[in-house]
């Protein structure tokens, strides 16, 4: 009797394999993190060799630690870092290159080389996206240019490309696939028809052989050998998508963000792409089976998590992650500093790849606690930026945000979000909404769950915050933050 959904959550730090019952709790979780690979400034890399031998640890972890026979599983989602780009030998399964990670910028050449005809925005009509360093298109290019007798082999066949996805279910099911959330954030994939563009893999100079099937979010690619045999693998979403999708947010309006390494908001928009004129991404929300694919509006943020990180192992500041709230806690506002964290580039609303980190404001009156506060206020006020672009182009005013991930058990960020929206911040019961939502996925499509009302009846609220913040102080906080941006342009 199938009693559990398990689902993969490939990240971009960690992986983990999460266990869900029928009502959508965890029930047992594994979690082991891998390196991060830094060969230059600005590039970011991963040893996809390591993270399938992780994925295999943690999916018998969980199983032990929850005393679960495989057997009890209904069906496996996937969900993972998008954008991170990898290329392997078709008959070894062997990279020929470590995958090149989403925050990765040195395909910065090639996409200011495409921009000069057309402009950044060249290909956005069709995909949804602008020329960034952040897609995986640009980064198959340099792999395919810079590695010797790489392109003879990916043209003769050779070779394959995927997304984190489709490495886990390649080695899982043998199976070549990735789902149109991850093939919609490649710069490849044509909005309108959910396939491959035959021109810009012209103009990429991308080998059609190369790239996987594209699938529905939610359906039997294959079934799982190893630990897992025979257990069918059936949900596959990007980790910002499946967040999504994890949070109910099935109706146009809906919105949630995800506090990550990055932060990702997105809005449903329902059956039709939504075009942006306020630089943030139109981008595939899910598709489930045989119905309509749901767009979605993303506003995507490089570094909120991550930059807590940087302050724990670049400057030693704090021991641990969540000891940076009770550091920030300790003195009662920024002290009038702002850090803009471009560490790689802006990411929505601006896209300036020219940008670079600044701390701004800097008096002998500050002190590490200051520093703190203004790490996790750059979180809040970027989110802000995003949802005032998201408002001006959907015309639809939000009335909430249900957020997930990793940071939105600081009270003192939480708080802060909701007095800079002016809107509650809503947490919900199971925070784990990113392996949910691919769990979910999974689930339908074998069965185990029969629609989307009954994953809404799991949705439970945990915490909100309700805004406590006059509009005068909060226009001039955020003031103060949008001159702070501007500090940070053509830097490099």
């Amino acid at each position: 009797m199938s009693k559990y959904v398990a689902a993969i959550d490939q990240g971009t730090t960690s992986t983990r394999f999460i266990l869900f019952d029928h009502g959508g709790n965890v029930v047992a979780v594994d979690q082991k993190e891998h390196r991060q690979i830094y060969p230059r400034p600005g590039w970011v890399e991963h040893d996809a060799i390591e993270i399938w031998t992780r994925t295999q640890e943690v999916i018998g972890g969980a199983l032990g630690k929850g005393g679960i026979d495989p057997k009890e599983l209904a069906a496996v989602g996937i969900t993972n870092q998008r954008e991170t780009t990898l290329v392997w030998e078709k008959a070894t399964g062997k990279p020929v290159y470590n995958a090149i990670v989403w925050q990765d910028t040195r395909t910065d050449g090639i996409c200011n080389e495409l921009a000069q005809r057309g402009g950044q925005d060249r290909l956005r009509g069709r995909t949804g996206l602008p020329l960034a360093t952040y897609f995986s298109g640009p980064k198959i290019r340099w792999i395919l240019d810079s590695l010797p007798g790489v392109r003879a082999r990916a043209e003769k066949g050779e070779l394959l490309f995927g997304t984190m996805d489709t490495w886990v279910i390649w080695n899982l099911t043998g199976a070549h696939v990735t789902d149109v959330t991850n093939a919609s954030r490649t710069l490849l994939m044509d909005l309108a028809t959910l396939d491959w563009d035959d021109e810009i893999l012209a103009l990429l100079g991308i080998p059609r052989a190369m790239l996987p099937e594209i699938r529905s979010s939610s359906e039997i690619y294959g079934t799982a050998g190893g630990t897992i045999d025979g257990i069918p693998v059936a949900g596959d979403l990007g980790d910002q998508q499946a967040a999504l999708f994890g949070q109910t947010c099935y109706a146009p309006g809906e919105a949630k963000n995800t506090y990550g390494t990055g932060c990702f908001m997105l809005l449903n928009t329902g059956e039709r792409p939504v075009p942006s004129q306020s630089g943030l991404l139109t981008t595939l929300g899910y598709k489930i089976g045989e119905q309509p694919a749901v767009y979605a509006l993303e506003g995507s943020i490089a570094i909120t998590g991550a930059l807590v990180q940087w302050l724990r192992d670049n400057l030693g500041l704090i021991e641990k992650s969540s000891d940076v709230e009770a550091l920030a806690g300790s003195v009662e506002d920024s002290g009038g500093i702002y850090f803009v964290p471009a560490f790689s580039g802006l990411f929505a609303p601006y896209w300036r790849s020219d940008a670079r980190g600044v701390i701004v404001g800097l008096t002998g009156y500050i002190t590490k606690g200051h520093l703190a506060r203004a790490v996790l206020e750059a979180t809040a006020y970027q989110t802000r930026e995003v949802l005032d672009a998201m408002e001006k182009d959907s015309g639809v005013k939000l009335t909430a945000l249900k957020v997930d991930g990793g940071m939105v058990f600081n009270e003192l960020l939480m708080q802060f979000q909701a007095d800079l929206l002016a809107v509650p911040v809503i947490r919900p019961r199971v925070a784990e909404t990113t392996a949910l939502g691919a769990a979910y996925a999974a689930g339908l499509a074998v069965g185990f769950w029969k629609d989307y009302d009954e994953l809404r009846r799991n949705w439970g609220q945990d915490k909100q915050w309700q805004p406590g913040m006059g509009a005068e102080t909060r226009d001039h906080l955020y003031a103060g933050w949008k001159k702070a941006v501007t500090r940070t342009f053509d830097w490099i």
